[in-house]
């Protein structure tokens, strides 16, 4: 896993987001409704870790920019 960069949280309203889950398919639905809400990396390569559960994957996301719906 990556370092975060400094400026993926340079202001607020950006935020880095590890989400861990069971299995890809609910990781990526959690992405793609993160997507749905906000400005966002969207769906990005997942890992494990070795000796913890589940599938992690991070997004990158500006809060302060709401998706049209």
């Amino acid at each position: 896993m990556k370092e975060i960069n400094a400026q993926h949280i340079a202001e607020p309203g950006l935020v880095v987001l590890d989400i861990t889950a069971a299995d890809e398919d609910t990781l990526r639905t959690v992405m793609d409704s993160l997507q749905q809400q906000w400005a966002t990396s969207g769906v990005t390569p997942v890992w494990r870790t070795p000796g913890q559960p589940g599938i992690t994957a991070r997004v990158y996301a500006d809060i302060r920019r709401p998706c049209g719906k």
